[in-house]
């Protein structure tokens, strides 16, 4: 990608200008960071299992006619994607007590919500990506209520589907975050899914020994990030066990 102008840099992912006029390509990097990036380490391999493992996902949300950014696979770091306006917001979607609802609200770990909950963050690492409410969103001009009302019907239907498929191979979603944007075609502008749908953004239990599939491996020190998040692409048919397999480990199905 050297040849290509950069255009955003974050703490997992790099955008470069893409192809053709309204595509970027997002490259996957191999940095874990946890903190708003105040813990980073480089997992070597990270970047190509979350390339794949999103594919995957945003291929199967497209064919149900949930629209996203993704275009395709380019090969086993970078997508080709559609050019968004991101908006500045954080949508977490909660089906189980996790992570900061645990300390905020005192509940214990793993207790199952009464319903799925969603949540807006404000992104900007310097504030630690804030909770913001509906009423902040729109009255500071993030995005206009219209705007919230297809943004919450993506996360449902993301959430609906995403349950399905990873409790389908024994894991259960605990919660996921996802990003939206304004995607602009001729006159017309819509919202869609944008970012990635990966380990490092959804929290997932094995359902029988609650062992953890995601990014806490390395927020909580716990060790075995990369096997986790190989086990994950594995349940999900992303990685195949070859014949030699004790010797050369799952490949990746092309």
């Amino acid at each position: 990608m050297n040849r290509r102008r950069k255009i955003y840099e974050g703490k997992a992912k790099v955008l470069y200008e893409g192809p053709e006029p309204g595509t970027l390509v997002q490259y996957f990097k191999d940095d874990a960071t946890a903190g708003n990036g105040k813990k980073h380490e480089i997992v070597d391999g990270k970047g190509v299992l979350n390339n794949r493992i999103s594919e995957f996902i945003f291929t199967k949300l497209n064919g149900l006619g949930i629209p996203t950014h993704f275009v395709r696979r380019m090969n086993m770091r970078e997508q080709l994607i559609k050019e968004v306006e991101i908006i500045p917001i954080e949508i977490v979607v909660r089906n189980v007590a996790a992570g900061s609802l645990v300390k905020r609200l005192g509940l214990e770990q793993g207790t199952q919500l009464p319903r799925s909950i969603i949540e807006f963050y404000y992104k900007d690492d310097a504030l630690g990506d804030p909770l913001v409410s509906e009423e902040h969103i729109t009255a500071f001009g993030w995005a206009t209520p219209p705007e919230l009302d297809d943004i919450m019907s993506l996360a449902i239907r993301v959430n609906d589907f995403l349950t399905g498929l990873f409790m389908g191979v024994g894991i259960q979603l605990v919660d996921f975050k996802i990003e939206c944007g304004r995607l602009y075609e001729n006159d017309m502008m819509r919202i869609i899914l944008a970012d990635e749908i990966s380990p490092d953004n959804c929290r997932l239990w094995d359902v029988k020994t609650r062992n953890k599939l995601d990014k806490d491996r390395f927020r909580e020190d716990l060790g075995g990030m990369l096997d986790a998040y190989r086990e994950v692409a594995q349940r999900l048919g992303i990685l195949v066990e070859t014949d030699n397999a004790l010797t050369t480990g799952p490949r990746l199905v092309q």
